[in-house]
């Protein structure tokens, strides 16, 4: 069985690339406790432990906090903006039955929602309106 790029996770399973005869190479995540009838992913998992060398493993890449941080914000907002403004929005008799200042309130607040990204301190200190 040939195989190529070859990254653990932390559930102990390697995730690689095995070279399938019908499909060429194909995505694949090893599991020791997986049994297939056409594959034995014991027996590749075992293979790629013992041929483990810088060559043919992949070094996973290293998170970026930023990155993450910026995830979550925009993660919170998105979830502020489905529950407490488009539940309004989006529902016409809702919307209809709102005074022209509610509705003008909530349209700001929801642009307020979606500038967060734009805030000088983000992702690390965000102010939420």
């Amino acid at each position: 069985m040939q195989y190529r790029k070859a990254l653990r996770s932390s559930s102990n399973t390697i995730d690689c690339e095995i070279e399938h005869p019908d499909f060429g190479w194909i995505p694949f995540t090893c599991d020791p406790s997986d049994t297939q009838a056409d594959l034995d992913t014991t027996e590749l998992f075992a293979l790629i432990e013992a041929e483990a060398t810088l060559d043919n493993w992949i070094e996973p890449p290293t998170p970026d906090p930023a990155i993450a941080a910026a995830y979550l914000v925009r993660q919170q907002r998105n979830e502020k903006l489905e529950t407490e403004v488009d539940v309004i929005v989006m529902n016409s008799l809702r919307w209809g039955a709102l005074s022209q200042e509610q509705r003008d309130a909530i349209a700001v607040y929801r642009q307020a929602l979606l500038d967060i990204t734009d805030q000088a301190g983000f992702p690390f200190a965000v102010v939420w309106p």
